[in-house]
């Protein structure tokens, strides 16, 4: 490999020269202020507009504010300080946005939890972080009450699916607890209800919530090992959503200049996550749009009955989302007319996936790229894109981008290294580890994301896989997503995953998961095709097939979790 000096690397930003001519090089920093702000203004700004629906309930932006007020004063009334950690463990409900909002404008740090989480995730990740006070929706309060004699909170909230929805709520409720077969509410000794703070008078006292301090404390998946809070600073998070606003911004103009024309964000992705918390929440609080809250994407004809009865204009999503929506027969009966774009993050999105979804939506998919250390999104295509084009894109605004070897040196284009990362957005640190954060931050800013990816001539990125991931056969590198790429582009394919198992011929042998589209496709068949569109070395060397594929709470397929099957399987 060929490294570039370092006065080469500071102007090589080929990017800028294929940004849209309405996008400049970088952010106003000096105007970005806090989510704080941001929150204040967009709740009286868009007073009457609706902010949020969910369960076919919808409130206004003046609502919304109004209950982020209620849950600042109570926290403050209780004697909880500036700075203090609250978690926050709920699927898509109107109660997130409330309370995400009411812990920001008090200066409060948010700590999302994600509600799947067993008693032995949820004390490390409590304890870890401080929390002192933890918001649960009551579904999931029976995990607290398990872990609570590890914990060390001052105060639980008990929310529920129908907070905020007046007299809707109790039927909502109501239909939730006989799902769970649940007769009456969860009763957490010593918890208060949400509906009961929200009632209250909502007078705060006023707080200086500075660009530097803590918003967020995002815990990394954990699909490389432990989990670590990502220190988002109120400055790293409302630069994204700027950055946002200058990519997108300029293709979200109303049609025929309607000043009552308002977009809606399909936000199946939950809120806890970082791409749906940054894109789908903030950013989407900026320009006044509704964000339409599916709290089970997973129940794929469930989200498909509401998006047949909703009008949406955006739309967001991982690549095993578009897979399934696309792959379901009710699909064709959605109306896609008013879809502006839809992106995808979170992980790799598959040709084949990314083919199908347009055929349904008559979109393409505009693929984007960032970590929850990047609060998250550092690059994303162009959104007057016609075709999938298989990159991350380009770079934000006041984002540059360096591919670099082992050793720390640039690449030039064309050269696979690690991609890394420079810009406003990137975090502050991980919570209470500076030896963990020295590992991944460089003497010149860089955040080293440990994913291996290749600079393109026009300064588009293309990702080419995890460095942990990369399956190394007889020595030649061996990069999952290529073959999954593959073998997601047959008929017979729904699903796949690609890890490397040892082998003592070729040190590593790559091996294929397959969950089967058609009951009829056999292994072989798949060995062939894969033969047709790959060398030799890359060909899986055995291929699984399985009823479903481990994935984390927003789809994304945990390898991780394959290889540590298989070794159970071995002793």
């Amino acid at each position: 490999m060929t490294a570039v000096s370092a006065a080469q690397a500071a102007d090589f930003r080929p990017w800028l020269a294929h940004y849209p001519p309405a996008v400049p090089p970088t952010i106003d920093e000096s105007k970005v202020g806090t989510l704080a702000d941001l929150i204040r203004h967009s709740c009286e700004t868009y007073a009457d507009r609706q902010a949020f629906e969910s369960f076919g309930k919808s409130i206004s932006f003046a609502e919304v504010g109004r209950a982020a007020r209620a849950f600042a004063a109570w926290l403050q009334a209780r004697g909880f300080r500036k700075g203090d950690r609250i978690g926050l463990m709920m699927p898509n409900i109107l109660a997130y946005p409330a309370t995400i909002f009411g812990a920001l404008i008090g200066g409060y740090t948010v700590v999302n939890v994600n509600p799947l989480y067993t008693a032995r995730e949820l004390t490390h990740q409590l304890n870890d972080a401080g929390v002192r006070v933890l918001v649960v929706i009551e579904n999931f309060a029976h995990v607290v009450e398990e872990a609570r004699p590890n914990l060390k909170l001052d105060a639980v909230v008990i929310a529920t699916a129908g907070d905020l929805m007046g007299f809707k709520g109790t039927i909502v409720n109501f239909v939730a607890r006989k799902i769970k077969k649940v007769v009456k509410p969860f009763d957490l000794p010593g918890s208060v209800p949400l509906r009961t703070i929200l009632a209250g008078p909502g007078t705060m006292s006023p707080v200086t919530v500075a660009p530097e301090d803590a918003a967020f404390l995002q815990y990394t998946g954990g699909t490389t090992g432990v989990a670590k809070g990502a220190t988002l600073t109120h400055r790293n998070v409302a630069s994204n959503v700027a950055q946002c606003a200058l990519w997108l911004g300029w293709e979200l103009e109303p049609p025929h200049g309607r000043s009552d024309y308002q977009h809606v964000m399909v936000t199946a992705l939950p809120l806890y996550h970082i791409f749906a918390l940054t894109c789908c929440c903030m950013f989407m609080l900026r320009i006044g749009a509704k964000g339409l809250l599916i709290a089970n994407p997973r129940d794929i004809a469930g989200f498909i009955k509401i998006l047949k009865a909703s009008r949406f204009t955006l739309f967001s999503g991982v690549n095993t989302l578009y897979n399934a929506l696309a792959s379901h027969p009710d699909i064709k009966d959605v109306d896609f007319s008013e879809l502006r774009f839809a992106i995808a993050g979170g992980m790799a999105t598959q040709a084949a996936v990314a083919k199908r979804w347009k055929e349904v939506s008559g979109r393409p998919i505009i693929e984007g790229y960032g970590l929850s250390e990047t609060s998250p999104v550092a690059s994303v295509n162009r959104t007057d894109i016609s075709e999938f084009t298989g990159t991350i894109g380009f770079p934000l605004p006041s984002t540059d981008f360096a591919i670099r070897d082992a050793e720390g040196n640039d690449l030039p284009a064309g050269e696979p290294g690690e991609i890394c990362i420079r810009g406003p957005q990137v975090m502050a640190g991980y919570w209470n580890r500076p030896d963990e954060t020295a590992k991944v931050m460089t003497a010149d800013g860089f955040f080293r994301t440990g994913d291996i990816g290749v600079l393109l001539p026009d300064g588009q990125v293309k990702v080419v896989d995890r460095m942990k991931d990369m399956v190394l056969v007889s020595g030649f590198n061996v990069y999952p997503n290529e073959v999954e790429d593959v073998l997601a582009k047959h008929p017979g394919v729904l699903e796949a995953a690609v890890i490397g198992l040892p082998d003592e011929h070729s040190g590593e042998a790559v091996t294929a998961f397959v969950v089967k589209r058609d009951g009829a496709t056999t292994a072989d068949e798949l060995r062939a095709f894969c033969k047709e569109n790959l060398t030799g070395y890359k060909v899986p060397k055995q291929i699984i097939f399985r009823e479903t594929l481990p994935k984390t709470n927003v789809g994304k397929v945990l390898r991780r979790a394959l290889r540590e099957e298989v070794a159970v399987e071995k002793r």
